[in-house]
């Protein structure tokens, strides 16, 4: 008798897209509109890490974090070479 295991591929749970839409929103982040976009991330990770996506999610809420910050200091470092 033979076994046969099957295996699940394509199936895209909410909390995946949660926690990828948090990634590319800290990514963005960085370079247009921080304060609009971090906080997305940081909640968009947060709740990925609730729903089930549990080490990806909080990694996703930590970049948008970073990406929050990383952008406001950049922001400002051209601003001021701007004057």
């Amino acid at each position: 008798m033979t076994q046969v295991t099957t295996r699940r591929t394509g199936s895209v749970t909410g909390a995946r897209v949660c926690t990828i839409l948090a990634f590319v929103f800290a990514a963005v982040a960085i370079l247009f509109a921080p304060i609009v976009f971090a906080p997305a991330a940081i909640v968009l990770g947060l709740v990925g890490g609730y729903l089930g996506d549990r080490p990806l999610g909080w990694y996703a809420a930590a970049a948008g974090v970073a990406g929050g910050v990383i952008g406001v200091i950049l922001g400002a470092i051209v601003l001021n070479a701007a004057s």
